[in-house]
Parts: C-alpha cells; sequence; structure tokens
C-alpha cells in the first residue's frame, strides 16, 4: 500500500475531475478483471456535485445482468446510519434522549455487567458501541450470543425483533457500559427502542424520520424490486462465486464469522434488523451523507449533527479498526497513519457486510459511496476495494 500522509492538503489541491474519475476507473476495473468484485456502483460528491458516477461490471454473473446505478443491495450494516439518524431525529423531537437509560423504553432490558451488576445502559452507548453488547460474527461458534439463539440481523432466524432483543438482553455484557467499545447489536436495541419511542414499526418508523423526508424511496427493510437486486457473491481458495442460502464467512481465528442469508432479502417476515437489516441503493445514501455534510436539515439541527460526528470513544481501542474513532452511528478518523487511510481527521467511514464501503470528509467537502456485491472484499476490514478506492482519490495530496 502507498505511504499515508498524515494530513491531507487543502481542498483545492483535490485532483480534477477527469484525472480523478481515471484513477477511480482504474480501482474499479482492475477489481472486476482480478475477481474481486463481479460489479461496483461508485458515486463521489465534490462540495455538493456530484462528480464520479459509475455502475460497472455485474450484478448478477449467472444472469449476465449488468450493473446498473439504480442496482439494490443488501444494506448489511450500511442500515446503521439509517436507523441511528432516526434515533437522533427522535431525540430532536423530544421522545428520546441521549442520556436517559434504555429500560425507559424496554423496561426488561437489563444485561448484567461482568461484575453482576445491573447497570444502565443509555442511548448514547447504544449509538456509539460502548453499551458492553457483542456480536456473534465476532464470537466462538459456542459463544454466548450463539448459546442464546441471538440473530446478528442477516440470517433467516425466525425470530421477531423483541425476541431477539430478549435474547441479547439475557447475555452477559463485555464490559461495564461506557467504560469500552465494541462493534455490536447495539443498532438492533436502538431499533427495538425507537419502535417504542415513535410508537411505530421500526421499517415505518425509518421510513417517516428519514427517508420520506428525504424523498428516498428505494431504500428500507423491505425488497422493492427484486429484478434489481444484485446477488450476493464470496470469495474462497477456488475463486468468486455466489453465495449459498446460508454462506459462513470466515473472518479471523478464534470467531465464528459471519452467518449471512442472502435469501432474508425476500422474506416478507423477517425482522427489521436495525444494524443489518436493510435494502437499498448507493445513490439513496449519497443523499443521506450529503444531507449529514450539510448540517443535517431537513432532519437534524445542526448541533445534534454535531454531537453525532463528535468522537464518543476518546480513550479507546477500536479494534479491528485503528486509528478511528467512533461518533453516533459510524467511525471517526483520528490518526490517518495507524488506520492505513488517507483521508483527513474527522472523517466518517462504516461499510457493509455485503461489501459495502463509505465516507464523508468534510474538509475537502467530499463524499464517496462504494456498494459491490462481494462480501468482505468491498468493506474494511475485509478487503482491498474501500483502501484502493480512497487512495486512488486522494492521490498526490
Amino acid at each position: 500500500m502507498p505511504q499515508v500522509t498524515a494530513h491531507p492538503s487543502s481542498p483545492e489541491r483535490l485532483p480534477d475531475i477527469a484525472t480523478l474519475s481515471a484513477r477511480v476507473d482504474h480501482v474499479v476495473d482492475t477489481a472486476i478483471a482480478e475477481q474481486r468484485i463481479p460489479g461496483a456502483v461508485v458515486l463521489i460528491a465534490r462540495d455538493g456535485e456530484t462528480v464520479y458516477a459509475r455502475a460497472a461490471g455485474l450484478a448478477d454473473r449467472e444472469a449476465e445482468r449488468p450493473m446498473r446505478i439504480d442496482t439494490l443491495f443488501r444494506l448489511s450494516s450500511v442500515s446503521k446510519p439509517y436507523v441511528s439518524v432516526a434515533a437522533l431525529v427522535l431525540v430532536h423531537q423530544g421522545k428520546l434522549a441521549l442520556d436517559a437509560p434504555v429500560t425507559t423504553w424496554l423496561a426488561d432490558f437489563k444485561p448484567p455487567a461482568p461484575d453482576g451488576t445491573m447497570p444502565d445502559i443509555t442511548i448514547r452507548q447504544l449509538l456509539s458501541h460502548t453499551a458492553g453488547l457483542g456480536y456473534g460474527f465476532l464470537e466462538a461458534p459456542d459463544g454466548p450470543y450463539h448459546r442464546a439463539g441471538v440473530s446478528d440481523g442477516m440470517d433467516l432466524s425466525g425470530l421477531t425483533l423483541d425476541e431477539n432483543v430478549r435474547r441479547i438482553g439475557t447475555v452477559p455484557l463485555l464490559f461495564t457500559p461506557g467504560t469500552s467499545w465494541n462493534y455490536s447489536l447495539a443498532t438492533d436495541v436502538l431499533g427495538a427502542v425507537i419502535e417504542h419511542a415513535a410508537g411505530l414499526p421500526l421499517d415505518k418508523a425509518v421510513r417517516d424520520l428519514v427517508t420520506e423526508p428525504l424523498g428516498v424511496v428505494d431504500t428500507g427493510f423491505m425488497l422493492t424490486g427484486a429484478d434489481r437486486l444484485a446477488a450476493a457473491y464470496t470469495g474462497d481458495p477456488a475463486g468468486l462465486r455466489r453465495m449459498n442460502e446460508l454462506e459462513i464467512v470466515p473472518l479471523w481465528e478464534g470467531v465464528e464469522g459471519l452467518r449471512l442469508s442472502p435469501t432474508r432479502a425476500f422474506n416478507a417476515n423477517a425482522f427489521p434488523s436495525g444494524g443489518a437489516g436493510m435494502i437499498g441503493t448507493a445513490g439513496d445514501l449519497l443523499r443521506l451523507l450529503e444531507t449529514l455534510r450539510n448540517g443535517g436539515a431537513p432532519l437534524l439541527p445542526t448541533p445534534l449533527l454535531e454531537e453525532m460526528t463528535v468522537d464518543h470513544a476518546v480513550g479507546m481501542d477500536l479494534a479491528p479498526w485503528p486509528g478511528r474513532g467512533f461518533g453516533l452511528g459510524f467511525s471517526i478518523m483520528r490518526n490517518p497513519v495507524a488506520a492505513g487511510f488517507p483521508e483527513p481527521p474527522g472523517t466518517w467511514r462504516l461499510g457493509g457486510a455485503y461489501g459495502h464501503s463509505w465516507s464523508v470528509d468534510r474538509t475537502n467537502k467530499l463524499t464517496v459511496v462504494a456498494f459491490t456485491n462481494s462480501g468482505l472484499e468491498g468493506q474494511s476490514p475485509g478487503g482491498r476495494f474501500p483502501a484502493d478506492l480512497s487512495q486512488a482519490i486522494y492521490a498526490g495530496m
């Protein structure tokens, strides 16, 4: 990987549009030629203007269906910013409070701390992943979430949202809330909180609070067009292949890995997972991110948007994301050299296990959305594509 500069230059030193397009095209074309991804949709906005928009490769390799700009994708953790913003809209409306305990809305959600006490978990701690919760895919196959029958929100579990959250609440916390950070099912619990605070099912709450006010019509918890949905692929020693009905994607030694059921997208009875269950387009996400980059209106007042983008994990280690902190719904760049990405401090970033990444660089007024249909390869940590894309955008700065 090229050397990462610790302090990227001022906005006027970003590459011109032709140079930027050529560099990004090379990254996309190389990833497709090397069969690391079947296809991708990449959108780049600079100061509110879309300067790069490309659908490349195949959405479905077996059917030879080309990728389109409006292709639908299983969002996995790209769901989190939508649901996090929905919670903050409720904060703005006075229906939630960041430092109120979760039990205000979920009276029975009282997972014990390691010392046996029953500490309060706040809405802020759910949003910042400092609540002490975990993820099944980050534990051993016989870990406590697996023993409790908890779903990570990407398999076909047959559970309801309420039942899954009840099961999460039976598992002891990894640490006392607020004392450490761990990527977790916190956004799924937050989804249940939103249902109670809004008095609506989560899918309708997110629609009313976030997507409808933005004019977003393709993104939600229900599939709006099966003929537009990208097929899901993963890599193994034999090469890129279509995912099985239940695909366990390995991560690293000692953990089970991701349990992905691509057919979940077609199941109208699958519970709405706030952390991983949405379906949508790259263009819809760009609209949301640009709204946030511009201060939050009409969704959020600027002070609440700024609270969202503060590092709420100061002094905490964000394995597996070195060099990053965490705001209320996404990571915040602390140290570009440690992170291995050339984006300036303060840049927001997150991805999704089905192969997606996005970033918002307010210093350079730059928003990047990159959706692929190759699990892990298109996200970080996991694959090269997000880092290669970032290096191409910031090369020469």
